[in-house]
């Protein structure tokens, strides 16, 4: 696990916001989540996109961002996300996460409008200015939004420094833009994966710190990110392939919440597979009953000694 004074590196796991029937965040279930994410050898926690950030009003979004630092207490650092609509919104957002505990925020631009590139560095300059901790640039393309040019990204670097500015970059091409980003920062980029796990491995390889995958799979992306450590190539491929597999069928930010809520009931974290709506995709049963194979997949390489 992570130093809490250490820069933040490893497995930093997004969790899933469970619901009671009614609607209402579950708090004992998201102790549950998060005891049994740092059980199974989590580095840090993460509240971000699949943590349905964007679907929480301003009140749950400040208090689940407090629960989170206060049930983590001070076994392991805290990402929290605070990207908004407006500067003002983000700064506001980072302010308070500071206030309540986290080690570091994360930020993704405004979705609603596709912000100009000065404009966008001034968003961020904000963010960095406004707090102490370490800032996460997050280019969330992958999901919402458009993608940020790679010389903003490393301009935003360069001015602030590399221990104060770090990145979780999700636009396509993954790979490449990685490595781009990576070469425009001669190398200092201190960048997480936030594919979900099926870019670790490419990724690892170019020069990552970290990965920021979902919940659901983290006993699998736990043993494959030790697995790329220690260079065990077949073991490696052993666990990247069903993690791989599991992925790909989560192809929107919808997919995610639906798969990612689906194994986690499965593994008896999650009482229900609620997401907040209104959703633009709800898997049908044959896609559950493949990623239940997959799953099995997974478990049986996790099991071998």
């Amino acid at each position: 696990m992570t130093s809490l004074n250490a820069p933040l590196a490893g497995v930093f796991p997004v969790f899933q916001t469970p619901y009671e029937e009614n609607g209402d965040i579950d708090y004992a279930v998201l102790a549950k989540e998060i005891n049994w994410l740092l059980e199974a050898g989590s580095d840090g926690l993460v509240m971000a996109m699949v943590s349905e950030v964007l679907r929480l009003s301003h009140n749950e979004r400040r208090e689940l961002a407090a629960k989170t630092c206060e049930i983590a207490a001070d076994r392991c650092p805290v990402v929290i996300s605070v990207g908004g609509e407006s500067t003002r919104i983000a700064v506001e957002n980072t302010k308070h996460a500071e206030s309540i505990g986290a080690a570091a925020v994360m930020a993704i631009p405004p979705v609603s409008i596709g912000a100009m590139e000065q404009e966008l560095f001034a968003y961020y300059t904000a963010v960095i200015e406004s707090v102490a901790i370490p800032v996460i640039v997050q280019d969330a393309s992958g999901y919402v939004g458009k993608p940020m040019s790679i010389e903003l990204q490393a301009n935003l670097m360069k001015t602030h420094g590399a221990d104060k500015v770090l990145f979780k970059p999700e636009a396509t091409p993954i790979g490449p833009r990685l490595s781009a980003l990576r070469d425009a920062t001669d190398g200092k980029a201190r960048i997480f994966e936030g594919t979900g796990g099926i870019a670790l491995v490419d990724s690892y390889r170019r020069g990552i710190v970290g990965t920021m995958p979902g919940a659901d799979l983290i006993h699998g992306i736990v043993a494959l990110y030790k697995a790329l450590e220690a260079g065990n190539e077949q073991r490696i491929y052993e666990l990247s392939f069903p993690i791989s597999a599991i992925v790909a069928t989560q192809h929107s930010l919808d997919a995610f919440l639906a798969i990612e809520k689906h194994l986690l009931v499965r593994q008896q974290v999650f009482t229900n597979t609620i997401v907040r709506g209104p959703v633009g995709y709800k898997p049908d049963e044959e896609t559950l009953r493949e990623v239940d194979r997959l799953f099995d997949r997974l478990t049986a390489v996790l099991e071998k000694p």
